[in-house]
């Protein structure tokens, strides 16, 4: 067994009505004045002024940021900052899905350490700690409430750049699932398939370990239970607990196992031709495992039974089943099965391909990629 080391360093809180709970977690945080970062339709449904409520019940005063769009931007990212600075607010509290979540942990960096996010891309850069965070995740996909990671769009290179560091992990998670239930259902369908894609890159993730793949399976079990019921029905509580635990398991996995080919394929697509992240990683998914079944040492199977939910013979399992077990989930969810229904340019292909090989996760996935198989994977995918 190869030596690994695994640290969730946080204060998770989760279950129904713990969004009453951001008073307690706000007292251990020290803190006098609040940020709050989170987009259009939160506020407009009044759930902004809800968190701003229950700080105040903390007597923490706050001013909020409400601007952040899918696939955010190094633009939002400046815009954000500068609101942070300009409010004297001493933490932040990220709420919505996970371009909220990533927008909050790019203003706390630049917010602490000054300059752009640009200066901080990469793995180890941000020099030191920065402003303390709360995480309250509204959407069942991302992960990133317990990610050391923030995605941000640099539409001058049509670029999505990663800042990765230990610093970057909020401090309190609040994981309620009453805040999923309205959730459109496409966006639960997409954030859905994400989070199933986190915890199946990171099981089969050659950067895997013993402790990743605990979480990854846990994940697993549970997305494969109640996402299709949690898609049909948001307010089904049994469903949104399971998917908002499932995401939560599949972010910690991947926190420490990195992801693949789906992820280092689909920050492109998302970046050309501003596709949601979990629409592009659906659509990629059948395509990158079954070019990955070469590699296969058993974990498929692991895989298919959770997903499928099917009790299954390993003696009889082929890989193929679960390919074909992954385009059936995506049709009964309403997901298109190629690039070209979501506006992709195959013309694209070649500088998509570019982007692709620089993520770290090209260097994790069990199958060695090349550049040209990746422009052959997104041929395939087309």
């Amino acid at each position: 067994m190869s030596l690994f080391s695994f640290s969730i360093p946080q204060n998770i809180t989760f279950g129904r009505g713990s969004l009453d709970k951001i008073p307690e977690a706000v007292s251990r945080m020290k803190a006098s004045k609040a940020f709050i970062v989170s987009g259009p339709h939160l506020s407009k449904a009044g759930l902004v002024e809800k968190v701003a409520s229950k700080l105040k019940e903390a007597g923490i005063p706050s001013e909020s940021f409400t601007e952040t769009e899918g696939n955010p931007s190094t633009d939002t990212v400046e815009k954000a900052a500068e609101g942070f600075k300009a409010s004297g607010a001493d933490m932040i509290v990220a709420f919505g899905g996970g371009s909220p979540l990533d927008v909050a942990k790019a203003v706390a960096v630049v917010g602490t350490c000054g300059g752009n996010i640009t200066d901080y891309e990469g793995v180890g850069m941000v020099p030191g700690p920065v402003v303390p965070m709360i995480a309250i995740p509204t959407t069942a996909g991302t992960g990133s409430e317990v990610t050391s990671f923030s995605v941000i769009t640099d539409h001058s290179r049509n670029y999505k750049l990663t800042v990765g560091s230990k610093y970057l992990l909020p401090a309190e998670v609040i994981l309620d699932p009453d805040l999923i239930s309205t959730v459109p259902e496409k966006t639960a369908a997409y954030c859905g398939v994400d989070a199933m894609v986190h915890a199946l890159e990171s099981y089969i993730s050659l950067a895997s370990s013993p402790f990743s793949d605990m979480c990854a399976l846990q994940a697993l079990e549970l997305i494969g239970n109640n996402i299709r019921a949690y898609v049909a029905d948001r307010t089904d509580q049994h469903a949104a607990e399971g998917m908002l635990l499932g995401s939560l398991c599949a972010g910690i996995a991947f926190s420490h196992a990195r992801l693949g080919d789906v992820h280092a394929m689909s920050h492109p697509v998302s970046a050309f031709f501003d596709v949601p992240h979990g629409l592009a990683n659906a659509v990629i998914l059948p395509t990158v495992v079954e070019f990955n079944a070469a590699e296969d040492n058993g974990k498929y199977y692991e895989i298919y039974k959770r997903v499928a939910q099917i009790a299954v013979s390993k003696d009889t399992f082929t890989p193929s089943m679960l390919v074909n077990e992954l385009k059936a989930l995506n049709k009964s969810l309403g997901i298109p099965n190629s690039l070209s229904k979501v506006g992709v340019d195959e013309r694209m292909f070649e500088a998509m391909a570019v982007d692709a090989m620089k993520s770290g996760n090209i260097a994790v996935n069990p199958r060695k990629t090349t550049e040209k198989e990746i422009i052959n994977l997104y041929r395939l995918a087309y």
